[in-house]
């Protein structure tokens, strides 16, 4: 089976929900048109990835600037028991598309931030969220941690999905419970524009024999509006080159990485190479040595599928 996919690497509306999801309905209708099957947009694309704040947060204290400015970010993130979510679920819908969205999440109930990446069906609207593990370094000041029943993957008709965010992916037993699940398409949305991250991406292929969507954002300090540039006037203007890359099962790159400029990133997946992939290797499967190792994971879902349609119509 061959699958048509599209890795977005853009820049959002930063901190501007209403204006960045417009900018996704624009974005996912034009690479519908040709063909794309699966869009994927980067971490916290939604309503962007605050690369370069404190927050006004040091070890001991917080400035009321730093909570003002959390404060902002919070009411233009998203909530998926609002109409956002629904405006997204009729986007994938009406483009018949597959959507996976890095946003930041707002819980209502508790008021805490999420680093979540939305899993969006033409079919069956969302799928279902898997929420950061362990956000990295100091965005833990912004961003609580999911437990295991946020480790997620589907199966579709386009194959099975799962993923982990930025890194996440240095994480081997979270890699290991995505493995565990035999996902097919990886998604690895991330904020990391290292060269070296090609790297990772490359491994995270071989390793589990899937394909690997590394999805970045471009953006550059100009890009922020102007309230927020005195927050990083000692940042490159350059601050996020991108990096977005596609890899086959056999670690080969399909397509990219990209570099220094937004566009997207095209490719057709056949799925077959997984299977081809996995004469000499299979970390699940012949090479997995089960009567040394054990693996299990608290709390993780097991795989959720699609619900079944038919060509019936309710009158």
């Amino acid at each position: 089976m061959k699958v048509k996919i599209c890795l977005i690497q853009d820049c959002p509306v930063f901190f501007d929900k209403e204006r960045t999801i417009i900018k996704v309905e624009e974005i996912t209708k034009q690479y519908a048109k040709e063909g794309c099957e699966l869009i994927v947009f980067p971490e916290s694309f939604i309503p962007g990835y605050p690369r370069g704040f404190s927050f006004g947060a040091i070890i001991g204290s917080r400035t009321n600037e730093g909570r003002n400015l959390y404060s902002e970010y919070y009411k233009n993130s998203l909530d998926i028991e609002s109409e956002d979510l629904k405006r997204l679920e009729q986007l994938s819908k009406s483009q018949n598309v597959y959507l996976v969205i890095g946003i930041t999440e707002k819980e209502n109930t508790t008021g805490s931030l999420y680093c979540s990446m939305l899993y969006i069906s033409p079919k069956d609207g969302l799928l279902g969220v898997h929420r950061k593990i362990k956000p990295t370094g100091t965005e833990r000041v912004i961003w609580s941690e999911a437990s295991g029943d946020s480790l997620v993957t589907f199966q579709t008709k386009i194959g099975k999905l799962g993923g982990l965010i930025c890194w996440e992916n240095y994480m081997p037993l979270a890699r290991m419970s995505m493995f565990k699940k035999g996902v097919e398409i990886y998604i690895a949305p991330t904020a990391d524009s290292r060269k070296e991250w090609t790297s990772t991406m490359q491994h995270i292929a071989l390793e589990g024999r899937c394909f690997v969507l590394g999805c970045n954002q471009y953006f550059t300090k100009s890009m922020y509006p102007k309230k927020y540039q005195s927050l990083v006037k000692d940042e490159p203007e350059n601050m996020c080159p991108g990096g977005s890359v596609i890899v086959s099962p056999f670690g080969k790159i399909i397509s990219g990485p990209l570099f220094d400029e937004s566009g997207a990133l095209i490719a057709e997946l056949d799925l077959d190479e997984i299977n081809l992939s996995k004469l000499d290797f299979d970390v699940i499967g012949h090479y997995s040595r089960n009567d040394i190792f054990k693996f299990s994971v608290l709390n993780q879902p097991e795989i959720k599928e699609e619900k079944r349609h038919t060509n019936k119509t309710s009158t």
